[in-house]
């Protein structure tokens, strides 16, 4: 079996917590070498090299905090460099410009719900906030009471997590188009007329895209569609990959913009899903896989030795999150819910669901001992994906 490595650094602090699995089926003595950009692990049987990628440099001499854990390795502390950087994706407000053309898909399936549009105005929605503003603020009653803001024709407004668009800008298929074929034909969204349900769904998948705000006006989840420039070509991208990106963006943008770091995620119909805690962007992780990133066996004694492996530099941000479907911390669901520290988070239920199974997927594939911090379980999220790029 192939010596595995796993190495999470804080950028900022320039730390470096390094688990090295695999020594289980190896011979004993085992000599462990460290360099600033390789490890070796020799023992009288074999000897196995880990080169770091380039922009990783460890410091050897500072060592310290040696444990072996049973079933996952040598866990080591060091002080660890590194010099990584990557594209930020743009984001939802950075892509959309006046006076360009723009086509929205449904990301679930790739029907066009807004196709080859011109927006003549594209404008950030006021904060949750910002009535209670003008009240403090005027010395005349506020002229915006109990008045939304809404789009007209060729309007886009740009909420945290929703975009509004005019009904008059949703597509009506120009032409008919095959099923069967490659690239995703126009389908229109399928809004019920019932008071009571107020839902947009895609005509093609039934995937919830967003609801009906008033007569002439849609929301748009933006986890929901994916949004192309009318002159570039469409390209599926997975769903978890998506999902994951749009709300590591989500979450970035509130803890750089508000310094808001905690988060309930709940339904459209009010139901809480998840509480989220934001612990640092700044990590960088490096490990062997030759599999793919959710390798629930990384650490276990079950991986296949592969000489093919390589080591893989991600960056990612830290998460904890606790699920609350089985309603187990209440009095921490309320707390968290009442209080004004924690923001609230609205998706449709069913990305709700699929953000659960993402997180649990992940948390699966950690050391065990890295799983859980108290009642939180950790996640670690990829909070760049180039795929996503709109550039």
């Amino acid at each position: 079996m192939g010596s595995r490595l796993r190495l999470e650094i804080r950028k900022n602090m320039e730390t470096g917590s390094l688990i090295l699995g695999g020594l289980e089926g190896k011979r004993f003595p085992i000599d462990i070498s460290v360099s600033q950009s390789a490890l070796q692990i020799q023992s009288p049987d074999s000897c196995d090299k880990l080169h770091l990628p380039q922009e990783v440099k460890l410091v050897p001499s500072t060592c310290r905090y040696v444990q072996h854990v049973s079933g996952e390795g040598l866990h080591v502390r060091m002080k660890a460099h590194v010099d990584y950087k990557t594209e930020n994706t743009s984001t939802v407000k950075e892509i959309l410009k006046c006076q360009e053309e723009y086509t929205f898909y449904c990301q679930s399936c790739g029907a066009i719900i807004v196709h080859q549009q011109q927006f003549l105005r594209v404008l950030p929605l006021p904060t949750e906030n910002w009535s209670s503003l003008v009240e403090e603020w005027c010395c005349h009653p506020d002229p915006f009471a109990n008045r939304r803001c809404l789009p007209k024709v060729n309007d886009c407004f740009l909420g945290d997590t929703f975009l509004l668009v005019n009904k008059a800008n949703i597509s009506d298929p120009p032409g008919e188009t095959n099923e069967m074929s490659a690239v995703p034909h126009p389908v229109d969204a399928n809004v019920s007329k019932s008071k009571e349900n107020t839902k947009v769904v895609c005509q093609r998948c039934k995937a919830v895209l967003g609801e009906s705000m008033s007569s002439d006006t849609i929301q748009y989840y933006i986890t929901e569609i994916m949004i192309r420039p009318s002159c570039h070509a469409y390209t599926m991208i997975s769903r978890n990959q998506f999902v994951e990106s749009m709300i590591v963006q989500i979450l970035l943008k509130f803890s750089s913009s508000r310094s808001t770091f905690r988060f309930c995620v709940q339904g459209q119909n009010g139901k809480l899903f998840l509480l989220l805690w934001l612990l640092n962007v700044d990590t960088v992780l490096i490990e062997s896989t030759s599999s793919g990133r959710n390798n629930s066996y990384f650490f276990s004694g079950n991986a296949s030795s592969d000489s093919s492996q390589s080591l893989e530099v991600q960056n990612c941000a830290r998460l904890l999150y606790i699920p609350c479907i089985d309603k187990s911390h209440p009095e921490l669901e309320d707390k968290w819910m009442n209080e004004t520290g924690a923001h609230s988070l609205t998706f449709p239920s069913r990305t709700c669901l699929e953000l659960i199974l993402l997180l649990s997927l992940n948390n699966a594939s950690l050391p065990h001992s890295l799983r859980f911090m108290n009642e939180w379980q950790h996640h670690f999220p990829m909070s760049l994906l180039q795929d996503l790029s709109f550039q």
